[in-house]
């Protein structure tokens, strides 16, 4: 955490809290990510993508990709929705291996801070 003389107000504005993204802001991290590697979003099934990763940060879904782009390469093909869905499965996020961390932050954040976006009714719990 920050001292407090580095957060009040006048320092800066307002603190906001940004969590994990969402399932749409998911979606949004997958389609810059894969076009930002040369993929054409159209060949892969971006549902699915979306679902596997529920709990990832940006960081992890970018690392998925990345290690499925080096995974299809040495196995001269090309990378698939199924190559990226196989190294979500076998990535344990943050929000996993850190659970009551992230749960304290955003005990935090509720009382002090504004959120930059709202976790889905389903998704609340991630």
């Amino acid at each position: 955490m920050l001292p407090p003389e580095l957060i009040r107000k006048g320092r800066f504005d307002e603190i906001f809290f940004v969590d994990l993204p969402n399932s749409a802001e998911r979606q949004a991290i997958f389609r810059v990510q894969l076009a930002r590697h040369k993929q054409n979003v159209a060949d892969f099934n971006l549902a699915k993508l979306v679902a596997a990763s529920q709990g990832f940060s940006g960081a992890e879904i970018d690392a998925a990709i990345k290690s499925a782009m080096y995974a299809a390469f040495a196995d001269k093909k090309f990378m698939d929705t199924d190559a990226v869905l196989a190294e979500l499965s076998s990535t344990v996020p943050l929000s996993a291996t850190r659970a009551e961390d992230i749960e304290r932050l955003r005990q935090w954040a509720q009382e002090r801070a504004v959120q930059a976006s709202y976790p889905e009714a389903a998704e609340a719990g991630a």
